[in-house]
C-alpha cells in the first residue's frame, strides 16, 4: 500500500464524481414531466424509458459497487466457490423473461408502483401487502449501506481521511460529502438521476475491466502463472486447490439457485423494470442483460489476480481496490476508483427511491393517510428516501463492516420469501392470501433464526448464509431452505382454507391485464387524471 494520499488518483476520482453530480442535478430537466408532483414521475421516471436506458438502469442497480468489490473478494478469499455469482446471473434471465413482462403489464394497467401494490390488488389483502413492503425495506437497507462501504473502501485505499487515530469527523468527512451529494440529486431528480448517471457508470466499468483483464495478466506473467499461484495459496490453506471440494457443491448450487430466485424480488429491481415504457422493452432487456454476466465472469478473475500480485489486506473488501492501486498507473487507478464509486451511487439512489415508494404507497397511504393526494405521496416519498439513506449511513459509520456484509446476506434470505406472493400471484389466483402470509412468516422466522445460529471466525451470530439442510444433511443456502418451507406451508394451508371456505379476498385484476401493452385499449385510460399515481 502506498503511503499518504494518492493525489493523481484522487484528482481523477473527484473529476468524475463532480461530472456525475452535475448530471444528477441536470437529470431533473431531462424529459421534463408535465406533472412533477406524481410518484409515477419522481419514482418511476414517468414510465417512459426505452430499451437502452432501461438496460443501463437495470445493469446499474443489479451490478453495484458491492458486486465490483465483493465478487472478486470472495474469489480472493475462498477460491472458485465465489463464482456462484456467475451461474446465478445466467439462471435469472430466463426466469425473469417468464414473469417480468406480466408484472409490467398489470402494473401499467392499474398504476401499480410497487410489488406490494400488485399483491394487494391481486389478493385483496393489505396485511400481505404490508408484509411484502416491510420485507422489501428491511432487505434494502443493508444493501444501501454496502454501497457506502464500497465508496469508503476506495477512499481508504487512496489514503483519504487519515489513519485510524484521526478524528472520526475528519476520517468520515469524504463519505459524508458523497452521501450529501447523493441525497441532494436523488431528492431533486428522482429516478431520472441514476438513469442518466448509469451511462457513465457502466461505460467506466466496461473500460476498467477490459483494460484489467489484458494489462494485469501481462504484468503478472499470464493466466497460467495467475492460476498456478492461486492454486498454491488455496492448497496451502487446506482448501484443496482452485476447485471447491465435493462437500461444498450443495452450498454452491443452492446459493446460485436461491440468489437467482431472489434477485428480482428486490424493490430496486422492480422499480427499474416498471420505469420502462412498454412490455416489449422488458422482453428485449431480458435477452441483452446477459452481456453483464460476461462482464461479471471477467470481474471475478480479478480475485485470482490479487492473489498472484501478492495483495495483502486485513479486510478482503479492500483486495480489488488495492490491486488497482498497486498495478495501474495512478491516473488509471483513479478511473478505476471512479468506476467503483459511481457504481455505488447509481444503485444506492435507486434502492432509496424503491424503499421510499414502498413506505409511501403501502404503509403511509394504506394505513396512515388513505386519502393522500399524488402530490403528498411524492413529498413523503422524497423525504423517506432521505431518511433511508441516513439510516444506511448510520449503519456504515457505527457498525462493523463484516456485520454489514452478513446483514446483506440476511436480506437475500428475507426477500426470497416474497417470491410465492409475487411470482405465484402473476400466474395463478389459487393460493389463499392467509396461506401466503403464513408461509411468508414461517420462511422469515426460520431463515432469520437459522442465520442467527451461523458462527464465523469473527462473530458468533450471522456469520454466513449456509447451514445444514434439514432431512438432507448437506450444507445449503438458508434462503432456499426457508423458501421451500414457505411454499410447503402455503400449499398445505391453501388446501385447508379452501376446504373450510375461508374468505378469499377480491382480485381487482383480469386475465387481459397480464398481457396488455402500452397503447392497448384501456391501458392508458383506466385511471382518471385525478388519481394518477395512486393504486386504485
Amino acid at each position: 500500500m502506498k503511503d499518504g494520499v494518492n493525489g493523481v488518483a484522487l484528482g481523477v476520482f473527484v473529476f468524475f464524481f463532480l461530472a456525475v453530480t452535475v448530471l444528477g442535478f441536470l437529470a431533473s430537466r431531462w424529459r421534463k414531466a408535465e406533472n412533477e408532483h406524481s410518484l409515477d414521475e419522481w419514482g418511476l421516471g414517468g414510465r417512459s424509458f426505452g430499451t437502452w436506458i432501461t438496460w443501463f438502469l437495470l445493469g446499474g442497480d443489479l451490478y453495484t459497487a458491492y458486486t465490483f468489490v465483493a465478487v472478486p473478494a470472495a474469489i480472493y478469499a475462498a477460491g472458485a466457490s465465489g463464482f456462484f455469482a456467475v451461474p446465478y446471473t445466467i439462471l435469472v434471465y430466463p426466469l425473469i423473461f417468464t414473469f417480468l413482462p406480466r408484472l409490467w403489464s398489470v402494473s401499467h394497467r392499474h398504476g401499480y408502483v410497487t410489488t406490494s401494490d400488485f399483491v394487494r390488488g391481486r389478493f385483496g389483502s393489505k396485511g400481505l401487502s404490508l408484509a411484502v413492503a416491510v420485507t422489501g425495506i428491511l432487505a434494502t437497507m443493508p444493501y444501501i449501506a454496502l454501497q457506502l462501504v464500497g465508496i469508503q473502501a476506495v477512499l481508504d485505499v487512496m489514503g483519504v481521511g487519515g489513519g485510524e487515530d484521526t478524528n472520526w469527523f475528519v476520517k468520515d468527512l469524504p463519505l459524508l460529502i458523497a452521501f450529501g451529494v447523493l441525497a441532494a440529486y436523488t431528492y431533486s431528480s428522482g429516478l431520472r438521476a441514476p438513469a442518466m448517471i448509469a451511462f457513465v457508470k457502466d461505460t467506466l466499468i466496461y473500460i476498467v475491466i477490459a483494460v484489467a483483464i489484458i494489462y494485469i495478466p501481462i504484468k503478472l506473467g499470464g493466466f497460467d502463472e495467475i492460476f498456478a499461484k492461486a492454486g498454491e495459496k488455496y492448497t496451502a490453506a487446506g482448501a484443496g486447490g482452485l476447485v471447491p471440494a465435493p462437500a461444498g457443491q450443495w452450498t454452491y448450487a443452492t446459493l446460485a439457485l436461491g440468489s437467482a430466485l431472489a434477485l428480482f424480488m428486490y424493490p430496486h429491481s422492480i422499480t427499474a423494470t416498471l420505469s420502462s415504457k412498454s412490455r416489449e422493452v422488458i422482453r428485449r432487456n431480458t435477452t441483452i442483460l446477459p452481456l453483464y454476466s460476461l462482464m461479471l465472469g471477467l470481474l471475478a478473475l480479478l480475485g485470482f489476480m490479487a492473489i498472484a500480485a501478492g495483495v495483502k489486506v486485513t479486510n478482503g473488501q479492500l483486495a480489488i481496490p488495492q490491486l488497482f492501486e498497486d498495478m495501474f498507473p495512478d491516473w488509471f487507478a483513479g478511473v478505476a476508483f471512479a468506476a467503483i464509486g459511481i457504481g455505488a451511487l447509481v444503485p444506492a439512489a435507486i434502492m432509496s427511491i424503491a424503499a421510499a415508494n414502498l413506505f409511501t404507497r403501502n404503509i403511509y397511504k394504506d394505513f396512515i393517510k388513505p386519502d393522500a393526494t399524488p402530490e403528498q405521496e411524492t413529498k413523503i416519498s422524497k423525504l423517506v428516501s432521505l431518511l433511508v439513506k441516513v439510516g444506511a449511513l448510520v449503519f456504515v459509520l457505527t457498525m462493523d463492516k463484516t456485520v454489514a456484509i452478513n446483514f446483506q446476506l440476511l436480506g437475500g434470505i428475507w426477500i426470497l420469501q416474497t417470491f410465492p406472493a409475487l411470482v405465484g400471484g402473476l400466474f395463478t389466483r389459487w393460493f389463499h392470501r392467509w396461506a401466503l402470509l403464513a408461509g411468508w412468516a414461517v420462511g422469515m422466522v426460520y431463515g432469520t433464526l437459522a442465520a442467527y445460529g451461523v458462527a464465523s471466525p469473527t462473530q458468533k451470530h450471522f456469520g454466513g448464509s449456509a447451514k445444514e439442510i434439514p432431512g438432507i444433511g448437506e450444507i445449503g443456502y438458508i434462503g432456499l431452505t426457508a423458501f421451500v418451507l414457505n411454499v410447503v406451508v402455503t400449499v398445505v394451508l391453501t388446501f385447508v382454507l379452501k376446504a373450510v371456505k375461508a374468505p378469499d379476498g377480491i382480485d381487482e385484476t383480469t386475465p387481459a391485464d397480464y398481457t396488455a401493452d402500452a397503447g392497448d385499449p384501456g391501458v392508458e385510460v383506466e385511471l382518471p387524471p385525478a388519481t394518477a399515481g395512486t393504486s386504485h
